[in-house]
């Protein structure tokens, strides 16, 4: 299973796009929040949600754009090798914001990973690839990737990091099974899971998601 790092990082068709910033300037930040489009959208569109949180002007904001809008070709729940090299490069292009982020003095456990969608099962693949203890992870509508997820293939500690994870029960995207599996993953490797499952909900962000995700944003904030 690939993994980012500094010393052979992986170069794929998301590495010459550009990374879209808002916030605060990391040196003067209280945190960051790295912001995963979803499939067909922009770097810019999912940096809209900023808007619906309170006090976030005092975190970081960093948001990499896909190339194609597209960080992946096929479903998630295709076997991994399908969706390669979009998948490899997309964690890499998460490894290096965050590990920008380091450099410029904000902590892991300052970092929170969201996104949508496809952005969601990204961001959630990044940080059970590369467990540790984060600022947070906030998962609308998203799930692991893989057409079968096995928790003996994730290894590692996430030290109680946050994680909320919302969905429909009847997402034409995302099955509410691999919701409840994802869970369990995290749930095994530490993750201070809150999950919720919404009856009708359409293939959106709604404002009790919103509600739990800043519950998250206001820790890093404090």
């Amino acid at each position: 299973m690939f993994t980012a790092t500094k010393e052979n990082p992986f170069e794929g068709p998301h590495q010459k796009s550009r990374t879209v910033t808002a916030g605060a300037e990391p040196e003067n930040a209280k945190g960051a929040i790295i912001m995963v489009h979803g499939r067909g959208a922009t770097a810019e569109s999912i940096l809209t949600l900023a808007n619906d949180f309170e006090n976030i002007g005092q975190l970081h904001l960093a948001a990499p754009q896909a190339s194609q809008n597209t960080w992946y070709p096929y479903s998630f729940l295709m076997p991994t090798e399908k969706n390669e090299p979009g998948l490899a490069s997309g964690l890499q292009a998460i490894f290096n914001i965050m590990a920008n982020l380091e450099d410029k003095g904000i902590s892991r456990d300052k970092i929170i990973f969201l996104g949508f969608s496809q952005g969601a099962c990204l961001a959630s693949e990044f940080v059970a690839r590369h467990p540790a203890k984060y600022g947070g992870l906030i998962s609308f509508s998203g799930g692991l990737i893989g057409d079968a997820v096995e928790a003996d293939n994730y290894s590692g500690s996430l030290d109680g990091t946050p994680y909320f994870t919302g969905c429909s029960d009847v997402d034409s995207h995302i099955p509410e099974e691999r919701v409840h599996k994802s869970a369990e993953v995290f749930e095994k490797l530490g993750a201070d899971v809150t999950k919720k499952i919404y009856p009708g909900m359409p293939h959106t962000i709604i404002q009790d998601e919103i509600a739990e995700a800043s519950k998250i944003i206001n820790r890093v904030i404090g």
